[in-house]
């Protein structure tokens, strides 16, 4: 979502919400009787990825932008990288990209955002040593009709989206050929981007996912039946959200049955201070990078720093089951 979250989206986002939960699986049925509960999926104990290593060092960063259409649907994607040259700094349009093999996290954001508004976190997560994908969706997005209906429909534009990014890495000419690792792959989202993100493990099920971070997100419409292989979650939610209540993304955080943590924030809101340059912002993106690096890299060092850099200071509180 963007920066400043009106009354009016509040309480539209709020009572359309509402409409979602309507239609989710755990509503009565039309003669009155509950329907039988979601299967309990079947998972594998550990992650999917390989044990290694995250680079070490801090990456510049490039920026570029895909022209992606999904069936009608156009899905003008940003892709922030690891270039080559020296870190810091602004993400440099079309630069080289650094040397190596990078993981892949796809990003959806939230109900009438943009993915430039998440730009602080994600180019953390590049300069970091992974590329970021971030769709813009065409209902859902800043300027668009805000039908948060459609997000039912996100996470196929996220699988769509994944099949074109990774085909970079076998295009001829492309400056990311030779550069993305499509066995190490990750979902993210804040708000309706967490909805569609939950999704991605559950009834969208996108089997090359080996990890997920559900920012500020709800189960209402895409359900709790997290299927496939085991798939780490990192979920964090601020305990005064106003507009997603922190209950209800705890209650998805506790349905996931894979290896799992979740971030609290017991003065957060739903997203301005993380989407701000802000010391909670800076405590979500450490945590956030030191669980993608383990997750994505198979780095059991990152796995250790997790939990110190989210109980840095009294800004969240952790629960660790990872």
């Amino acid at each position: 979502m963007p920066r400043r979250v009106t009354p009016a989206l509040m309480a539209s986002a709020v009572l359309i919400a509402g409409l979602i939960g309507c239609s989710a699986d755990t509503r009565p049925s039309a003669g009155g009787q509950t329907p039988p509960a979601e299967p309990k999926p079947v998972a594998t104990p550990t992650p999917q990825v390989a044990a290694g290593t995250a680079p070490k060092n801090t990456f510049a960063v490039g920026v570029r932008q895909l022209k992606l259409n999904r069936d009608g649907r156009a899905l003008p994607t940003t892709l922030w990288y690891p270039a080559a040259g020296q870190s810091g700094g602004a993400a440099k349009r079309s630069a080289t990209a650094a040397e190596g093999r990078f993981p892949v996290v796809m990003f959806s954001h939230g109900l009438g955002g943009r993915p430039d508004d998440y730009a602080k976190l994600l180019t953390r997560w590049a300069a970091a040593g992974f590329v970021v994908a971030a769709p813009t969706f065409p209902h859902t997005s800043k300027g668009a009709d805000n039908n948060v209906l459609d997000v039912l429909n996100q996470p196929a534009d996220v699988s769509y989206a994944l099949d074109q990014v990774l085909a970079l890495d076998g295009t001829a000419g492309d400056a990311l050929r030779g550069r993305l690792d499509g066995e190490r792959v990750a979902a993210a989202g804040h708000s309706a981007g967490g909805v569609t993100t939950i999704g991605l493990f559950t009834a969208g099920r996108d089997e090359r996912l080996d990890a997920g971070v559900v920012f500020a997100g709800t189960a209402l419409g895409v359900g709790t039946a997290f299927a496939g292989a085991a798939a780490p979650q990192l979920f964090v939610h601020g305990e005064l959200d106003e507009v997603v209540e922190y209950a209800a993304g705890k209650a998805a955080y506790d349905k996931v049955p894979w290896p799992k943590a979740m971030l609290s924030l017991p003065k957060g809101d739903h997203g301005r201070a993380l989407l701000g340059d802000s010391a909670t912002l800076r405590l979500v993106a450490d945590t956030s990078v030191e669980f993608l690096r383990w997750s994505l890299y198979g780095d059991p060092e990152a796995k250790k720093r997790i939990s110190t850099d989210a109980t840095r200071g009294d800004l969240a509180t952790f629960d660790d089951h990872l």
